[in-house]
């Protein structure tokens, strides 16, 4: 019973294999029957979005940087940038609808004819969907300066305030005190018009062929010394008519300040401004102060040799300037571009993103946490006392929001540098009332042309003398 024969064995193997084989055939065709793996679906296209900033070589490089890192990290949007070298340029290729950025860098004075253009979509209720914390991290000012009818127009960018730059070598403070005179406190918080006046004639040495002071001769350029002193550069900050450099508290302020920008001996002669701007002849060490902006900190750093600092706006009362303003917007462009657009603005003014452009030198950030951060004040760069910018932040003085801005300023700026400029000016306060009573032309939509104007239609703003 139990022998094992080859023939039995060989039946047994040959049925062992026959089984092995219909169980392989079987398993290889339930795997032919099962249905094939299902492609992946094509990847979602991305959004494509457009960037409008203007400004220096390394400003554009900076902002495509930023662009770059968001671009890297996002998957459903992509941001190309487009640049123009001035903020002019850009608004002109997009009034034309040459350009349609989805998102655009905008100065302050811009405001209000873009919003009465509708080309901004307001931002409140985005910013707070995306927790963004403009109350605390945002300087205060700059959030007022970009709001219109209680809500956010743009979001705050940069903001400068207009400085005192120095040149160390021409005003040594230590060497004035040792001399009996006045100078101001060693913390580079600010000082008195005297103090100004005396650090002007200190750089003004006939031998070495300096200048103690220059102030752009505009309206602008004068605003900080009118505010300081107690006047106004409006007759309403709400809804402005015409200036009012003719009012007493103006005209006060500006005569004091007119007597040192008018004096020869310490500021630059209109020859010398024919040859050289008033910015080379401070890099050249033949001025001894300028007022500016801190886009003018890089310029100077490059020249060599030229040492420098910056202080605040001389007080005639009250320590009182004004600003450059920038802020991003968003374009009207449809829900889903928006929504788009408002990440891609939520990570424009991330610290990480604010902190390579304020690394060029050129932008001082509104957002205080980097502005108060070493990636702005870059220690052991000039100026020294870059915690200027951010102290005179809480001194800045916001004009009328205006559409009419770059045609006031062409229409009055020419009576002003006569202003600095004539050697007799007669009647201060008479000849201010006459550029009021122009700027009214402008202003002020109720304007009746006096009977007794001249009638070649000009407006006698100073008196030449000899």
């Amino acid at each position: 019973m139990g022998r094992f024969t080859w023939r039995t064995g060989a039946v047994v193997v040959g049925v062992a294999l026959a089984v092995l084989v219909g169980m392989i055939a079987l398993a290889s065709g339930t795997e032919q029957q099962q249905p094939a793996t299902r492609p992946k679906p094509p990847a979602a296209a991305k959004t494509e979005l457009e960037l409008a900033v203007w400004g220096s070589e390394q400003e554009i490089a900076a902002y495509q940087t930023v662009v770059d890192a968001y671009n890297a990290s996002s998957k459903d949007t992509s941001v190309a940038i487009v640049s123009w070298p001035d903020a002019d340029a850009m608004l002109d290729a997009m009034r034309s609808d040459e350009a349609k950025p989805d998102l655009y860098l905008l100065p302050r004075g811009e405001l209000a004819q873009t919003v009465a253009e509708k080309r901004n979509v307001p931002l409140l209720d985005l910013i707070n969907e995306r927790e963004i914390p403009i109350g605390d991290d945002f300087a205060r000012d700059a959030v007022s300066a970009f709001s219109i009818e209680d809500d956010l127009q743009c979001m705050p960018y940069a903001a400068s305030p207009m400085v005192i730059y120095y040149n160390t070598d021409l005003i040594d403070f230590e060497a004035m005190e040792a001399e009996g005179l006045p100078v101001p406190r060693g913390d580079h918080t600010g000082w008195n018009f005297a103090e100004f006046r005396a650090a002007a004639e200190f750089g003004s040495r006939p031998r070495r062929n300096t200048r103690g002071i220059y102030i752009d001769p505009t309206l602008r350029g004068l605003a900080p010394f009118v505010y300081s002193g107690g006047g106004q550069l409006f007759d309403n900050d709400g809804d402005p008519a015409s200036l009012a450099l003719g009012e007493d508290g103006s005209t006060d302020a500006l005569r004091r300040t007119l007597e040192l920008l008018r004096d020869p001996r310490l500021t630059l002669s209109s020859q010398q401004l024919e040859r050289r701007s008033a910015v080379e002849w401070f890099q050249r060490g033949k001025l001894a102060m300028i007022a500016g902006f801190r886009s003018m900190t890089p310029e100077l750093r490059a020249t060599e040799g030229l040492s420098f600092d910056v202080m605040p706006m001389p007080s005639l009362g009250s320590p009182q300037t004004v600003a450059d303003l920038d802020a991003i917007c968003i374009a009207p462009n449809g829900p889903a571009r928006t929504d788009a657009s408002a990440n891609v603005l939520s990570y424009l003014v991330s610290d990480e993103a604010l902190a390579r452009v304020a690394g060029t030198g050129y932008v001082q950030p509104a957002k205080l946490t980097v502005a108060f951060s070493d990636d702005f004040l870059q220690p052991g760069r000039a100026p020294e006392h870059a915690g200027v910018f951010n102290a005179v932040m809480r001194s800045i003085v916001l004009p009328p929001l205006m559409s009419q801005g770059s045609e006031l300023r062409e229409l009055v700026d020419p009576d002003i540098e006569t202003l600095l400029t004539t050697p007799d000016i007669g009647d201060l306060q008479e000849a201010l009332r006459a550029i009021d009573e122009k700027s009214r032309t402008l202003l002020d939509p109720d304007y009746e042309e006096p009977s007794d104007a001249p009638s070649d239609g000009s407006s006698p703003s100073a008196t030449d003398g000899d």
